[in-house]
Order: C-alpha cells, then structure tokens, then sequence
C-alpha cells in the first residue's frame, strides 16, 4: 500500500498501467503515463535544487501541470503548496512569503499580475511558466518555460523521507487575520484518501469529477481518493453550472462533491436525459446542505447515494453521516470517519453528555502536523490529547476545532456554532481581518466592521460595516469601495453590501463593538435566494 503521496499513482500505475487516471477535456493521461510525467518533472525538480523540505508554491487553475507538479514534490522530499487560482497577488504575496516559498509555478496571466511584487518575495529563485516560452531573469529571480524546464534527462531519483514528514501546507483563514498554513504529512494525506474510499466504496470503476480548487484539502481529495484506488478523475474549471452537467454527461461520472452554493446553483437548472443518472454517490462539506437543495438532489441524481461531510483542514474530514441515517438524523453531521476519534469537550477537558453543548475535538493519525511558521497559533487549537491511557507514554496531539456541537443519545452528532468569528461563505472559510486590512487601504474609510450573516445559498454573506471621512454622496462611495474591494479581493471575499454609517458602535474597551452589529444585520438577507 502506498505509504507517500507519489505512490498513490506509482502503485496504480503498476497494478493497471493504461487505465485512464486524469483527464482534461478530450486529453486524457493512463496512469503509466502519469507516473512517467511526474518522474520527469521531479527531475525538473532536481536541475533546479528542489530539495527535501523546499516549498513549492503551484499557482493555477486546474490542469494536467498543477497535478503533476504537486505529486512530484513527494519524490524529491521536497512540499507542494496549492495556491488558490483566484487570490490576488497580495495575499499570493503573504502565502509565498510566510513559507517561503522557493519555487513557483504558475502561468502568463498570474506572473503578470505578480510582476509589482517580484522584488518583496526574497525566498523565491525561480518561476515556471506553464504557457510561456519565456527564458529570463528579473529581481533576481530566473523565469523558465515549461519546455525548457522538462527537457531535463530522466534519472532515477530516491526519497530519502519518512512517511510523518511534511508532505504539502495548505492556507486556511483563522480567526486572527492572514491565513494560516496547515502542514500535512505524507502519512495526513495517504491515509486520509484511504478512510474517504472506504466510507464512499470507492473502486477503479468510479469517475470522479474535480470540480472544488485543488487548493482546499475537500478539493485535493478527489485526487488522492481516485489515485488510491486507480479510478479516473475529471477535471473540470466551470463558469456555469451547466458545464458541470455536460461533464457528468460526457463523462458519465459515478462520483461528485461540491460545497452548498454550488449545490443549490445545480438544483435550479434544468437536468435532461438523465444526466445524473450515472451517478453513484454525491459529497456535500464546507457548509450545512438545506433540506429542500438535499430533496432535489435525490431527485435529480436518482441512482446517488448521499454523504454529508463535516471537516477541518487541521485534521482533513472529520465525519460523515451514512446514507441510511439521512432521513432519520435530519440536520446530523454523522460519526468520525475512519481512522478517526472524535469527543465533544466542556472547557475543562471532561465530556459532554447527550445533548450538552461543548467543543468537537478531533484525534488520532489525520490530525496534521500544525501551522507552519505560527507556533503560537499552533499551540491554541493543538493540543495534548485528552483520555490517553495512564499507563503508557504517548504524545498525541489532538486538534481543538473551535467548533460547538453535540451528541445524540446514539452518539451522533449536530453542529451548533462556530466559537469564533469566522465567516464561512461559498464554502470558504474568511476572516473578518483578512478583508478589513483592505478596506482600511480605502482613503475613505476611518472604521471598518465585516460581518457574515444568514444568507440560504452561501452560509454567510458578507456585509461591511464602515465609517468614513464624508458621507455627501454615499452612492458614490460605495461604488468606490467595491471597486476597490474587487481589485483587490478573491470574488469570494468581495463583501455583497456595503453599509455606510456615521459613527460605529463600541464597547466599553473602546473597540468596535462586533456583537451590537451582528445583532443589528443577522436578519439582512433574510429571504434572499
């Protein structure tokens, strides 16, 4: 069984060579000729001094590249870091810079978009260009094209990790402004593709589409749990959700995960001819799934059992609720998922009764490695893990997820509320900092309050609650804030309404008072489709 992430396609390549792996469009790669590929960039690798522990930072869509560049960091010991497509070069810059990130392989547009920042990212010695055939230097960096970089002769080249060794940092948000990287192991990544095939039967007969960013461990998953088992997966950039039904036709998919808003977008189109028909299983996380999108669904996808999922990045999926509890546990996030424990925690470390509140603590071999370069942080959510034997000396570490939930008397379990104040919109999880840091670069602006509140197709919709130097033409000015705001935002974070106001409110210690203004504007998009 496979013990690093390369393996995960080496060992399928072995057992059946020529089965269809990864598939883009009408280009389609066996998993002989993907392990090949990957040999041949880990050779790239190498030509460049990618070593053991080096970041490698993957800045694209979804494409054959971004895949085989990701699993070829597993054999030159060195660690993939997927950035997602959409961030700007701010916080491409944060990312790059917080890992230092040596090596960076992205396309023509985004180095483009980088080219202001070259000179603050003092870590990075080279960028690979996909679709260039650019061949330079600049701030010091050299810039290749793909050609020049795989021209390099294949030699064999040996890992000389271990299976806990960090194999690949993901960026999540925490609740204290920047996103944070969560380092995962090669043994995080593995095993965790091994419980999610267990659970959902995955087999080499499933079609997989990718359709979630590669970046979010929910994403990376439809790769590794299609390679494990030597299944096809499909990758598929849509703009509309209608492209999500040609590839499930096309490719007569078995196997689909998305995040809530993408659900309900697909519940309102028209499916014909039994599109769904082929399905066999669907994946809902990121987000509770609404009852009326989870009866369309069934609907539309007659033959598709279905999973819901609650996960944490720091510990990659937590539960999931069977099929067969779907009707019977209504709103239920499920059980822990294989290889997994999961306690629910008063404050004081003891457990919770039935139906008591307290904190999801997650433990066992899926809890990650930590927060790189954040040992602080790290030490707030990971933590020693509670009910260990006495009469043995084990240090395991288990992750204190900030979420409350509680149990049923059959021990299954119902989420209640986030513990901080993170938004969780389009299945992103944002903090409230990341996007008041740029709204305070807005000349205009004096104070600045984000707020997620209730909205039914993205868990949370973001509002801006802002003070300003004038308010005599506030059409105006929200018109400049959001331009701004899209300039230099994901669209994910781009806040939906933006309300101005004179003063805000604050508490006694002086600070922004968050409470008053949640109160104020949880009903806004109450409503709202």
């Amino acid at each position: 069984m496979a013990t690093y992430v390369h393996q995960l396609i080496s060992q399928s390549a072995i057992k059946t060579p020529k089965a269809p792996a990864l598939i883009l469009k009408d280009l389609q790669l066996s998993y002989e000729e993907l392990d090949e590929y990957i040999h041949c960039i880990a050779n790239g690798y190498q030509s460049l001094a990618i070593f053991r522990h080096d970041r490698i930072g993957i800045y694209l869509h979804k494409t054959i590249e971004n895949v085989v560049c990701m699993f070829a960091s597993s054999l030159t010991d060195s660690v993939f870091v997927p950035i997602n497509p959409v961030l700007k070069a701010a916080q491409v810059n944060h990312i790059i810079n917080d890992c230092e990130i040596k090596l960076l392989i992205t396309n023509k547009g985004r180095y483009k978009a980088l080219l202001p920042i070259l000179s603050q990212l003092p870590s990075l010695t080279h960028i690979i260009l996909t679709d260039g055939d650019i061949n330079e230097a600049i701030e010091g960096i050299k810039v290749i094209s793909w050609a020049t970089f795989i021209e390099v002769p294949r030699k064999e080249i040996e890992t000389s990790n271990t299976a806990n060794d960090m194999a690949a940092i993901l960026y999540t948000s925490g609740s204290t402004g920047k996103p944070k990287g969560v380092v995962l192991s090669h043994s995080n990544i593995v095993l965790g593709a091994k419980s999610v095939a267990q659970y959902l039967n995955n087999s080499a007969e499933d079609k997989i589409l990718a359709v979630l960013p590669l970046s979010f461990d929910y994403g990376l998953s439809q790769l590794t749990t299609s390679f494990l088992v030597g299944a096809s997966c499909v990758l598929l950039d849509y703009l509309l959700p209608t492209d999500v039904l040609k590839a499930i036709e096309k490719h007569q998919i078995t196997g689909l995960a998305a995040v809530p808003p993408l659900w309900s977008q697909l519940c309102k189109i028209n499916w014909q001819n039994n599109t769904g028909a082929s399905i066999r299983y669907f994946t809902n996380s990121g987000g509770a799934l609404s009852t009326t999108n989870l009866k369309q669904l069934r609907i539309l996808m007659p033959n598709a059992l279905p999973y819901l999922m609650y996960g944490l990045t720091e510990a990659f999926r937590s539960t999931f609720l069977a099929p067969k509890e779907i009707d019977k546990r209504i709103g239920s996030m499920g059980k822990a998922i294989p290889n997994a424990e999961i306690l629910v925690l008063r404050p004081d470390g003891s457990e919770c009764e039935p139906h008591e509140a307290g904190e999801l603590v997650h433990k066992g071999p899926l809890v990650s490695l930590g927060y790189w370069n954040a040992a602080e942080k790290t030490a707030e959510r990971f933590k020693p893990a509670p009910q260990v034997p006495s009469g043995i000396m084990l240090n395991e570490i288990a992750v204190f997820s900030g979420d409350s939930v509680k149990k049923d008397d059959d021990g299954f379990l119902y989420f209640v509320a986030r513990q901080d104040e993170m938004m969780k919109t389009s299945g992103y999880r944002i903090s409230p900092m990341e996007i008041e840091e740029v709204l305070y670069q807005h000349e205009l602006i004096t104070e600045a309050a984000t707020l997620g509140v209730p909205h039914s197709e993205l868990g949370h919709a973001i509002i801006a609650v802002i003070s300003c130097t004038k308010l005599n033409d506030s059409i105006a000015i929200e018109k400049s804030i959001l331009k701004h705001c899209q300039k230099e935002l994901a669209n994910y974070m781009v806040p939906k309404k933006i309300i101005l106001l004179a003063d805000l409110p604050h508490n006694a210690n002086g600070k922004i008072d968050r409470n008053q203004l949640q109160l104020t504007y949880k009903s806004y998009f109450s409503g709202d489709i």
